[in-house]
């Protein structure tokens, strides 16, 4: 991701991406076949694992979801990981780490944004974790899964001021984009009307999937509520890239629907 790497070169941080990884499989996979299900994550965990890795970031909810998931069962189980490993053809590692985008913003990010903040934002924002990033809590030790605090922390460093809203974890429809688009644009609409009438400047977002509904399907939210909106969407780096004064292009800004006018 664009904003991803362009922050981490701003404040020299230095990750690796994982060789030869894999699709995850989420959203569909688990509901149609579970040892795919699991083979799939096993797979990249195995991947990293056999690159020393550690720690594994991984920027999207859906994906981490499933790695999460999956890190769990293999830990839990010896006779399953020794299923999958014939499956995917090689012995897996498993990290000891899977961590989030906020997981990771928070332990290794935060620390080095002291003094760093060079255009502070100074807008309202709505801080949107959807329903994957926090849930279950068994995977995520989310102490308020309800009303989770990490993004709106990390938002109030870079001079946004988060509101207090009521869809800061409902779903968005999630990966039914395409096949329920009906759907998608029902619930999302839901969540973009609260974060408007609660005087919301722009909505920020920590999985690319809710990034996509809530920007591509405009039109179709539009529909589905009877009103126009112009709120704009940022995945969380390109926000805090923006307070760090780096190139809006550099953070991918011109790709999307909705246009982003907060610089």
């Amino acid at each position: 991701m664009e904003s991803v790497k362009a922050i981490f070169e701003h404040l020299k941080v230095s990750v690796n991406e994982v060789d030869d990884w894999n699709c995850c499989g989420a959203t569909a996979a688990h509901s149609i076949d579970h040892s795919l299900a699991v083979a799939l994550p096993s797979r990249i965990l195995a991947q990293a694992g056999k690159d020393g890795y550690n720690d594994l970031l991984v920027p999207c909810a859906a994906c981490y979801n499933r790695l999460k998931s999956v890190q769990k069962e293999l830990n839990s189980s010896e006779t399953l990981k020794s299923e999958v490993e014939k499956i995917i053809d090689q012995d897996i590692k498993v990290p000891e780490n899977v961590l989030n985008i906020l997981d990771y913003l928070n332990s290794t990010i935060v620390p080095l944004l002291d003094g760093k903040i060079s255009k502070p934002l100074g807008k309202k924002v709505a801080c949107y974790y959807g329903c994957l990033l926090v849930r279950p809590k068994s995977l995520s030790n989310e102490p308020k899964i309800e009303d989770p605090q990490g993004m709106d922390d990390i938002m109030k460093l870079t001079g946004a001021e988060p509101i207090n809203w009521a869809f800061k974890t409902e779903c968005c429809g999630a990966g039914f984009s395409i096949s329920r688009t009906e759907t998608v644009a029902r619930l999302s609409a839901d969540i973009i009307s609260d974060a408007v009438d609660r005087g919301a400047e722009a909505i920020i977002v920590a999985c690319p999937m809710c990034h996509s509904n809530l920007d591509m399907r405009r039109k179709e939210i539009e529909k589905a509520s009877g009103r126009k909106f112009d709120i704009p969407v940022l995945f969380i780096t390109q926000a805090i890239g923006l307070a760090l004064g780096i190139e809006p292009k550099k953070l991918g800004l011109q790709r999307h629907f909705v246009p982003v006018k907060l610089y």
